[in-house]
């Protein structure tokens, strides 16, 4: 699919407001609430829009820690150890990295306790884990969601 300067409108705003109508995204490009559904429609067919979701404050729900690790594995057991990581629900994100089959983990949990708990139980547990790296967030001064055209 290629991708005009309207459809980039359209996600750009898609993606500052999720929510945003149809009808308010056509009086921003001119288009009409159609059009524009169609477009979305296309991008969302043609794999450009994932789907759309609710960014939510972490700490207004509770978890209050945010940490991130660099976990190298021997590399037979890097899939295994992604799929369980990624299983697990204190688990925001997890990703191969370049390196000696390195996972880049961002955790989310509800204090030091339990952030203690989840390296030394589920993490530790871990079969073919090499080496763990771990930094604690201590202020965030940009998180961006969605992707700059």
């Amino acid at each position: 699919m290629k991708i005009d300067q309207k459809d980039k409108k359209i996600l750009e705003l898609l993606a500052q407001n999720g929510r945003m109508s149809y009808v308010d995204i056509g009086k921003e490009l001119e288009l009409s609430r159609v059009a524009v559904r169609e477009r979305v429609n296309q991008l969302i067919d043609a794999g450009v829009i994932e789907g759309f979701s609710a960014i939510i404050n972490s700490e207004k729900v509770g978890k209050k820690v945010s940490a991130f690790f660099e976990v190298d594995c021997e590399p037979a057991s890097l899939v295994n150890v992604a799929e369980s990581l990624a299983d697990n629900p204190s688990v925001a994100s997890c990703y191969q990295m370049t390196g000696p089959s390195t996972l880049h983990m961002h955790v989310l949990v509800e204090d030091f306790t339990k952030l203690e708990s989840f390296i030394n139980e589920e993490l530790y547990s871990l079969n073919g884990i090499t080496r763990v790296e771990s930094h604690i967030l201590l202020r965030r001064f940009k998180s961006r969601i969605g992707l700059k055209l």
